[in-house]
């Protein structure tokens, strides 16, 4: 560990499920990097999705965690020097990095719904997450589109090469415009996304490493790019190998089955559940 730059590293779950198997690898992963380096742990709650969010969910979600062997030294239940760590407190900080992209020109009003970009389409131009936006609000202002709804996206690079080393997968490489296109920061429902929450809350927070699965590989090109139109120093990356049920299927929510509440009640034990875990380098 640097001590002029100690490391600083987060848990950041949602409470839209209970949590299963593979967050609690990923998690595991993140806690045993940040010990082997001397570092501090943080917990963030990342309660935006108000669809989605239950109360239950954020209690089960700690009570979860610290039955499996978690300690962070800040967080929603024990405060901290960064606090508040619920997003839904933080919407302040959010705002000035919205602010801070408008009034660099990095980010437009966008009026379409899913429909609307699936119909602009004609020849669907496919990344790894399915359609690409086509860009058709590129040029609008806000002043022209008046009261309608709409939210804001940010306006990528075209051709523009992002690269980054991931401490687990190595040398990433994604094209702008080919692998992802503009993409959403402002919901049109008033609320962050995730790419630019994360973002705003990792550089605040002074978080040095993130740790998480390797579905975000291609979110990491778009926040690559988010830390650089709001001057801030991106922090390094390490991507975890997804856990996957019997058929091939990663894990999600909706595997209740291999919830850590549902693996608890029929008597498994935190160390039995991860035993062949590999330790980090």
């Amino acid at each position: 560990m640097n001590p002029a730059n100690p490391y600083r590293g987060r848990l950041a779950p949602s409470p839209t499920g209970y949590l299963h198997l593979g967050h609690a690898r990923t998690f595991w992963r993140a806690q045993e990097r940040a010990l082997a380096r001397g570092g501090t742990l943080i917990l963030r709650n990342e309660d935006l999705d108000a669809a989605r969010f239950k109360m239950e969910f954020v209690e089960a979600m700690l009570e979860d965690l610290r039955w499996f062997g978690f300690a962070w030294s800040e967080g929603p239940d024990v405060g901290g020097a960064h606090a508040p760590y619920n997003q839904s407190e933080r919407m302040e900080v959010y705002r000035g990095a919205l602010d801070q992209l408008r009034t660099g020109n990095f980010i437009y009003p966008c009026v379409c719904s899913r429909k609307d970009i699936q119909a602009a389409v004609t020849a669907p131009h496919l990344g790894e997450e399915g359609v690409i936006y086509p860009g058709t609000c590129r040029q609008n202002r806000k002043s022209e589109i008046g009261n309608r709804k709409s939210s804001w996206r940010f306006r990528v690079p075209d051709g523009e090469a992002i690269s980054f080393h991931d401490g687990h997968f190595g040398e990433q490489r994604f094209v702008a415009g080919r692998d992802f296109g503009d993409f959403v920061v402002w919901r049109g429902d008033g609320v962050p996304a995730y790419q630019l929450a994360c973002v705003a809350d990792d550089a605040a927070m002074g978080i040095t490493e993130v740790v998480r699965g390797a579905d975000l590989l291609l979110s990491t090109a778009r926040q690559l790019l988010l830390y650089r139109a709001l001057g801030l120093r991106p922090p390094d990356f390490f991507h975890c190998e997804l856990l996957c049920d019997d058929a091939g299927q990663r894990l999600a929510k909706r595997h209740d089955a291999l919830s850590l509440r549902q693996l608890r009640a029929r008597g498994a034990t935190p160390a039995e559940l991860r035993a062949g875990w590999e330790s980090p380098k």
